[in-house]
């Protein structure tokens, strides 16, 4: 299960954060801060997926720590894109947020947030 690619193709298919930030959606991959001349988001696993949820020994889900940034000129976009996704995360995967941080340096607006929850497996049915 790829859950980096799970959150893209939530994240990617929304009409704000595809009109906001395009193809600026990236795996680890950070801008420099002087080329942030529009928003750009970047996705990463804090550790790798976990079994959990036990039953008659087979594990049911998966625990997943996500971490996701929002890099942006202005604040308000900042905010509100770090704010859908954040309720897109929930909607879509019941998956809440566990921490984050906000900074602005060079004209830049960062907010960083970390997700933490547990992913059904989606091979359940062959089991």
């Amino acid at each position: 299960m790829d859950v980096l690619d799970m959150f893209y193709q939530v994240l990617k298919t929304d009409p704000y954060i595809s009109e906001q930030v395009g193809t600026r959606i990236k795996y680890y991959e950070y801008p420099e801060s002087g080329d942030v001349d529009k928003p750009y988001m970047v996705l990463e696993e804090i550790a790798p997926p976990e079994p959990g949820s036990f039953a008659d020994g087979t594990w049911l889900t998966l625990s997943v720590f996500v971490h996701v940034e929002i890099w942006s000129p202005n604040r308000t976009t900042t905010r509100l894109l770090a704010e859908r996704v954040r309720d897109l995360i929930w909607e879509t995967f019941k998956i809440r947020q566990v921490g984050g941080l906000t900074e602005h340096d060079n004209g830049v607006f960062r907010d960083a947030r970390r997700y933490h929850g547990s992913i059904y497996r989606d091979d359940l049915n062959q089991l």
